[in-house]
């Protein structure tokens, strides 16, 4: 039995401390289909959030399941099923694809064979086995309400929570979901809780908890509903609540909810002329529930361990990009458009880098004038290779903006779905760290490529690849952890950029800082230790001092830049698995 005591949730903090729900009471015993009813901001979705554990806010009073105290010891993932008001799945996959990862994500040993029975048997059990290879982007709302569904029942949950899943959904549809919830509660013992707007199929359910400014107004069987509220229509409800504040409906319930229980034990209405909805409590808490026989003990399904969530979550990310053409257009233009802008601004001015030759084979007067012809070109020869380097940098970390700034808060509620289903945060960005080292690696490696041999560009082109390499990593890493931290994807890609924007101004490549701010600055933009250890490539040949002659900015070694890089790229990881960790459900 799921057993609710007493449950109150605060929000805010010193004087602006409100409840959302106060002292909340009811019973739901196995096989039980009830329906959490009421206005607007009464506090229905957040009493699932509390059952589930997601709540924000302080919380008192106890949540009992199977004799456990959840507030001393949670669910497991396998227990309970959550179906949020938003999609679950992904668009770019088919059907039978999302409940296979579903499933894989959540029960160890799911491989081939027994994966695709007990596939097609969830399909067939929500009614959705002709859909299974239909895109979710094409499906109607009442099939992704079933889809939704179909990810939920994988670990055989003994408690389904369902959150206006009917909500904007066309009669027909409607009465499918609702038909498919009762069932599922007769099934296994199960315990489903739905939350709707809706009174058209009060028939259904056997509990109507009613909620009103945060407090229990009712619970009990439908049919007394109309009778308890003095309507004559279960219409009339809303209007009817309105009537008195919260707490009055409050105390009324509590005073007279034996009677509704008892009456409802005999099959029988209660004495509604006794009931008088002035007066105060006088009689114990006790909550009404259809009486269901009760049913075993559930077992707790094994879940897959982190490396198997890791392996599952990378061929998801990679099989949904393979299908996003938009995405793979634009990978492509970044790739193969941005090194051709770095030849273009390179194509006047790299044959005279080529052709400089400062031999000492040459006899006294030879080597005067190809040293003059040195001074005099030195300053825009310098001036090319530094913003040639500078150049390719700044694209390579506007392309790591772009991989990963949207990466995490694009899809936040679909991972705090997964998290709450037992998804371990640490395989999640795992994944996604593989599938981004694929897009770094593919972008840098043919930006060094292009440029090194179409442009000619000189010095140590293994090292140089590494370092191009290596801020592109640091730039993605840093939008990731940006990502993991934003409210929203369209937050997250405006940062990125931002951030994106100071680099060249802040590297000093162009102009020198003052020495304090260049300090203070220095140690977290990327762009600054990329441009500086590839020009320290150019050691040893005249480039890395004619260099020197322009640029107003210290250089650093290569081995320092390598490691101040290495370190944007674990801290960046760090920070975004640390934003993982936090629940961002709303």
């Amino acid at each position: 039995m799921l057993e609710l005591r007493d449950v109150t949730l605060f929000i805010g903090h010193g004087e602006d401390v409100r409840p959302l729900l106060s002292d909340v009471s009811a019973r739901f015993p196995r096989g039980h289909f009830g329906a959490i009813i009421g206005p607007s901001g009464c506090g229905k979705s957040t009493l699932l959030k509390v059952i589930t554990g997601i709540a924000h806010g302080d919380e008192e009073g106890q949540i009992h399941w199977d004799g456990r105290n959840l507030m001393e010891e949670d669910f497991s993932p396998s227990e309970i099923g959550y179906v949020p008001q938003f999609s679950i799945a992904h668009d770019e996959l088919t059907v039978r694809e999302c409940v296979a990862y579903a499933m894989k994500l959540r029960v160890r040993g799911m491989h081939r064979d027994p994966l695709d029975e007990a596939v097609a048997r969830i399909l067939d059990e929500v009614n959705m086995a002709e859909f299974s290879d239909r895109l979710v982007h094409v499906l109607s709302g009442g099939q992704r309400r079933r889809l939704a569904l179909a990810m939920e029942l994988v670990s055989k949950p003994v408690i389904l929570l369902a959150d206006e899943v009917t909500s904007g959904l066309d009669p027909q549809s409607e009465d499918e979901i609702v038909t498919l919830l009762h069932g599922l509660s007769r099934s296994d013992g199960r315990v489903v809780l739905s939350v709707t707007h809706s009174l058209r199929h009060l028939p259904y359910y056997d509990s109507v908890l009613v909620l009103y400014q945060g407090v229990a107004a009712y619970h009990g069987p439908p049919e007394f509903l109309t009778h308890y509220f003095r309507c004559n229509d279960p219409q009339d409800l809303y209007g009817q609540l309105s009537q008195r504040e919260g707490r009055e409906w409050s105390q009324s319930w509590k005073k007279h909810r034996q009677a509704f229980l008892e009456a409802n034990a005999g099959h029988a209405s209660p004495d509604l002329e006794s009931v008088n909805f002035d007066s105060a409590p006088d009689e114990p808490e006790v909550v009404i529930a259809a009486a269901v026989p009760s049913a075993p003990k559930s077992e707790t399904l094994p879940q897959p361990g982190i490396l198997d969530q890791f392996l599952t979550l990378t061929s998801r990310r990679f099989r949904i990009f393979s299908r996003n053409k938009a995405q793979i257009f634009l990978q492509l233009g970044l790739i193969f458009g941005f090194p051709v802008l770095v030849a273009i601004f390179a194509w006047n001015g790299l044959p005279a880098v080529q052709n400089l030759s400062m031999g000492l084979d040459q006899n006294v007067m030879d080597q005067l004038q190809e040293n003059m012809k040195f001074l005099v070109q030195g300053s825009k020869i310098g001036s090319l290779v530094s913003g040639l380097v500078m150049f390719q940098v700044i694209l390579l970390t506007l392309m790591g903006a772009n991989n990963s700034g949207r990466e995490i808060a694009a899809e936040r509620l679909i991972f705090e779905k997964e998290k709450l289903s037992g998804l371990n945060p640490l395989s999640y960005i795992g994944s996604k760290a593989v599938f981004l080292a694929a897009l770094v690696v593919a972008q840098s490696l043919w930006m060094g490529l292009f440029v090194h041999f179409v442009c000619g560009f000189p010095g140590e082109f293994p090292v140089q690849l590494l370092f191009l390499i290596l801020v592109n990593a640091a730039m993605t890493s840093i939008c990731l952890a940006i990502s993991s931290l934003m409210g929203s994807a369209e937050q997250a890609s405006l940062v990125s950029i931002y951030l994106v924007g100071f680099q060249l101004p802040l590297s000093g490549a162009v102009l020198a800082l003052p020495d304090w701010v260049g300090s203070l600055t220095r140690p977290f933009i990327a762009a600054y230790w990329s441009w500086s250890g590839v020009l320290q490539t150019l050691r040893g040949e005249r480039y890395y001092d004619i260099v020197q002659t322009v640029i107003q900015t210290a250089l650093s070694p290569a081995s320092l830049c390598l490691w101040v890089l290495c370190s944007h790229v674990i801290i960046g990881l760090f920070i975004a698995w640390l934003g993982c960790q936090r629940q961002r459900m709303d």
